[in-house]
């Protein structure tokens, strides 16, 4: 059955998408836990956006090879159900721009996240109505076994990702990107039309407003819950990178003084790793290597610097960035980058302390050729 190809290749495929970036996903998470209000899972979100992207490859295989097809046409059913609520929430609310249905490498916008949903919803329908038409491809038993390989792969794959960076990179930092470009809007950009809402408490109940429609009654009585952008209408692509400027601890911003810099070393951190030792050993590693070849190395985090004060006893220049910024740029923390100008060269994980070395000497023998 064609429709039977058709639906379960599109799960695998949306699912594939996600899975070379479950941060990606877990941070979409986020952002509908903190417009619902209920932060609390944000802890939770890595782990379940990893389930969720096997759930939907799995779902797809099951469907194309015909395991226990009545079970997982149901299982499907239940999964676009709650696709096609997201989306649709995105859509009619305006508080998520995008649902990062297809990841950061196939964007969609909320209407076309939800027209998609409705179709494999329909699809979905279609099948279960004529579920005893679709036969297992293969013997019990080698159905079992391609599911389970492919779960295996699903894991395997995201376990790979989440330590050694994703396979294909389809965010604006990715290597052979020029930051400054990036950084600069289109010249027919049209800005997104937003307002600022905010969600109170009053007694048992949450309200929304602007700042131009407060309660009457408004008091003490309301309890300040969040605030948060509400799309009224979507303006042109505008820059792809937002908001990245790096600041000395003093304040200072220094972005531009870097950009000018033939060749530097940036780390990019948000906070500390359990494993702290290897970490901080490859850091050392690097700092010293950097240091040898003339190279500055500059690390980069969101923390205060407080926190960050035991770096610079070590001589590590420390610069400060927005966490938001930080999480896009560097899906593994930490990520090196090695830079000529505003230019991104290599891109590393931590765990990759050769790759590192061989990126950075290779920068150092570019020396000569890099204006």
């Amino acid at each position: 059955m064609i429709i039977r190809w058709i639906v379960g290749l599109l799960f695998i495929f949306s699912g594939l998408i996600k899975v070379n970036d479950p941060l990606g996903l877990s941070y979409k998470m986020q952002e509908f836990f903190e417009v619902w209000g209920i932060p609390f899972f944000n802890k939770y979100s890595l782990g379940m956006a990893v389930i969720m992207n096997m759930f939907e490859v799995g779902c797809g295989v099951a469907l194309i090879i015909g395991f226990r097809i009545k079970l997982t046409i149901r299982l499907l059913l239940l999964l676009i159900i709650f696709f096609t609520f997201l989306t649709g929430y995105a859509l009619l609310s305006g508080k998520i721009k995008t649902c990062g249905c297809l990841g950061d490498c196939l964007p969609l916008t909320p209407a076309m996240s939800f027209g998609k949903d409705l179709a494999l919803l329909v699809l979905i329908l279609f099948l279960a109505i004529f579920q005893k038409e679709a036969l297992p491809l293969f013997s019990h038993f080698i159905n079992n076994i391609v599911l389970m390989v492919s779960l295996a792969a699903c894991v395997f794959i995201q376990d790979v990702v989440l330590n050694y960076l994703p396979f294909i990179d389809c965010l604006p930092f990715k290597v052979g990107n020029n930051l400054i470009e990036q950084m600069q809007k289109p010249k027919d950009y049209i800005p997104d039309s937003t307002v600022i809402t905010y969600r109170y408490k009053k007694g048992n109940k949450t309200l929304e407003f602007d700042q131009n429609h407060f309660p009457d009654d408004f008091d003490s009585n309301y309890v300040y819950v969040s605030r948060f952008d509400k799309l009224i209408r979507k303006g042109t692509g505008g820059a792809k990178i937002t908001d990245f400027t790096l600041t000395t601890t003093s304040g200072n911003d220094t972005t531009q003084a870097l950009f000018a810099l033939p060749k530097y070393v940036l780390v990019m951190d948000n906070y500390y790793h359990t494993n702290f030792n290897e970490w901080f050993d490859n850091l050392q590693k690097v700092k010293n290597f950097c240091t040898s070849n003339n190279i500055p190395l500059f690390y980069v985090t969101s923390q205060s610097y407080d926190e960050a004060n035991m770096l610079a006893a070590h001589h590590i220049i420390i610069l400060k960035c927005d966490a938001t910024v930080i999480k896009t740029a560097a899906r593994v923390n930490s990520t090196y980058f090695l830079m000529n100008h505003a230019t991104i060269l290599y891109k590393y994980s931590y765990k990759n302390i050769n790759k590192i070395m061989d990126g950075v000497k290779l920068l150092a023998d570019k020396q000569e050729n890099i204006n």
